[in-house]
């Protein structure tokens, strides 16, 4: 009774967040509220086993949360410190067409979403890209740089949620990823920017006056400071340590070296910043949200539930063929459910050892929301920052391109998989 009580919980629960937009309740209200039901359900039913359970559930969340606190964290630095003016400058400078400009801002949007993670990747490049284009091209360039964020973040174990969730839970070390990742990723990209490409119109109307900006040394001394950050959980997670561990020291270094220059620097300018201030900036909701699909989806396995998903989505046997084809299904069921509850369900059913198959799982729940508007939150977010940018006007233009793209990842992903990695 209490399993086909939870279940119909987190249904409906699952539901009022995807009706988010159209109840004007956050989903994040929704996903800790729900969590909350859940984790009673549990305590009901068995108040030992919320015992047992509790301990490990919480480290997870911890882990990732933190870890995306950091990270968003030391963007919003970056952000300050004017390093994507820089960017936009370097643009302007080389005068490029429409369509070169296309290939450089997804491109960008590829590369950046590594690192950055694909969210905040969007809404840099698409700042950037007002700049260039108008109408129609803007329409197309920001399902382009969707897509791009999308499969840049992918490849990458702190690029994305959903890979960093599974880089966390030990399914893939940080070398298996990037280097079973990219080239699947960058053949997505490769297809992906051809055919969009191909609707640029050029316009001859680049009129904006060249944007310079000139970093001062201290602005690129905290610049690096943030590129070594990014990269010191992977030596973490080298030496056996969290790899929180390693992005939080990163963000303490940066902290320490801007309070220093505060207190060297006695005159009022943009480069007394107040990390305080910019970590109260971040995505606080986004975080929230996380925690309770977390607390959610644990309370399921608890009781049982996600064992009879298991059986339906990857077989009894979850054999490596069943796992693919569950992998690349939820790939494809990415696109119409949010890929974080998916991504924390498959951790918890899917008992295979083989790190290539969790890194195809990575690489489709990754990109497959990138076949409709909704159907991953840089999707989401392009559309509100291009209001013509409508769930229509994103099928039309996006949906073929991203549907052929992603073919291309899972058959790019398969020829290494059966010549490369067996």
């Amino acid at each position: 009774m209490s399993a086909i009580i939870a279940s119909i919980v987190f249904i409906f629960g699952y539901l009022l967040i995807a009706l988010e937009s159209k109840l004007r309740v956050s989903k994040s209200a929704f996903a800790l509220a729900m969590g909350g039901i859940l984790w009673i359900i549990l305590g009901l039913h068995d108040s030992e086993l919320v015992h047992t359970e509790i301990v490990p559930v919480s480290y997870d969340i911890f882990s990732i949360v933190v870890f995306l606190l950091a990270s968003m964290s030391l963007v919003e630095i970056l952000v300050h410190y004017r390093t994507f003016d820089v960017i936009r400058g370097k643009i302007f400078k080389y005068h490029f067409s429409d369509q070169k400009q296309f290939f450089v801002i997804v491109g960008l949007s590829f590369l950046f979403s590594s690192v950055i993670d694909n969210l905040t990747a969007t809404i840099v490049m698409i700042t950037i890209a007002r700049q260039f284009f108008k109408g129609r091209n803007l329409l197309v360039v920001a399902v382009g740089i969707v897509i791009s964020a999308n499969a840049g973040g992918a490849f990458s174990p702190i690029g994305d949620v959903t890979t960093i969730m599974l880089w966390l839970a030990h399914k893939f070390d940080a070398v298996e990823i990037l280097s079973q990742g990219f080239v699947p990723s960058l053949a997505l990209f490769v297809v992906m920017s051809y055919l969009l490409s191909k609707k640029i119109k050029e316009s001859g109307d680049d009129t904006q006056d060249e944007i310079v900006t000139t970093l001062l040394p201290t602005e690129k001394l905290i610049i690096g400071l943030v590129g070594v950050s990014f990269f010191l959980p992977i030596g973490a997670k080298a030496i056996g340590l969290p790899p929180v561990l390693g992005i939080l020291l990163g963000l303490g270094i940066t902290w320490i070296v801007i309070d220093i220059l505060k207190s060297i620097n006695r005159h009022n300018t943009h480069l007394t910043a107040s990390v305080e201030h910019l970590i109260q900036k971040t995505d606080i909701s986004s975080l929230k949200f996380f925690i309770g699909i977390l607390l959610s989806v644990s309370a399921l396995g608890a009781l049982g539930i996600l064992d009879h998903v298991s059986g339906f989505v990857y077989g009894s046997s979850q054999s490596v063929t069943h796992a693919i084809g569950g992998n690349v299904a939820l790939g494809m069921i990415s696109s119409l459910l949010d890929n974080i509850p998916l991504t924390a369900i498959a951790i918890d059913i899917l008992h295979i050892q083989n790190a290539s198959v969790w890194v195809l799982l990575a690489l489709t729940v990754g990109t497959g929301g990138s076949l409709l508007a909704f159907g991953s939150a840089a999707g989401v977010v392009a559309m509100g920052m291009v209001k013509d940018l409508t769930f229509e006007e994103y099928f039309k233009i996006g949906f073929v391109p991203a549907f052929l793209s992603f073919l291309a990842l899972v058959g790019v992903w398969y020829l290494q998989y059966i010549f490369v990695l067996t």
